[in-house]
């Protein structure tokens, strides 16, 4: 109860003290590239169930049929302001509607694709009995993420045979520990690393 009341008041706060500059980052989205201001993807949440993730969109309209992974940060798909909105994570601001909506928590698994999913064992879909979150430890361990994938032959095999696999260890990692202080100490970490990138 601790945590869901964190997230609904301080995604409701969120939401209300960046209006302008959402609107602003909405405005100069449209003006930098032709498409939606908003990404919508099916991402795989809490109970194993799909739900609509909300993001800026950073990359040409569509892209994800070159390839659902970003390969390095100067992928090519991405846009002008879309480098910036992702190198300081604004592109995830959206996110505090799944917040509110309760499809997300600020802390938790980094929700992924189905086509992701396909391939967890059994015993990883422990993950799935808690709300995805914005940030997490997966996600602080794999910050540099796009770059790894760069780096790979086969990004994609990287992906679902080494990163996958570590990810669900971290994820099982913070559920063995989930507690209310450890996600304030997870949240401080991403916004430190996002500051001092």
């Amino acid at each position: 109860m601790i945590k869901r009341s964190f997230d609904f008041i301080f995604s409701c706060f969120g939401l209300i003290l960046l209006l302008p500059v959402l609107l602003i980052i909405a405005i100069i989205i449209k003006l930098d590239s032709k498409g939606p201001v908003l990404f919508i993807q099916a991402r795989v949440g809490k109970n194993n169930k799909d739900f609509n993730i909300f993001k800026f969109r950073t990359m040409r309209v569509k892209s994800e049929s070159e390839g659902s992974l970003t390969i390095g940060n100067k992928d090519v798909r991405i846009t002008k302001i879309g480098y910036f909105l992702r190198r300081y994570k604004i592109d995830e601001f959206p996110q505090l509607i799944n917040i509110l909506k309760g499809d997300m928590s600020f802390v938790g698994p980094r929700p992924d694709l189905r086509e992701y999913v396909n391939h967890y064992k059994p015993e990883d879909y422990v993950i799935f009995n808690v709300r995805p979150g914005i940030t997490g430890l997966a996600s602080i361990h794999y910050r540099n993420e796009v770059e790894l994938l760069k780096a790979a032959a086969h990004p994609k095999e990287y992906y679902i045979k080494t990163i996958i696999p570590d990810k669900l260890k971290y994820n099982k990692i913070y559920i063995a520990q989930n507690n209310f202080f450890f996600d304030l100490k997870l949240i401080a970490i991403t916004i430190l690393r996002v500051i001092f990138k």
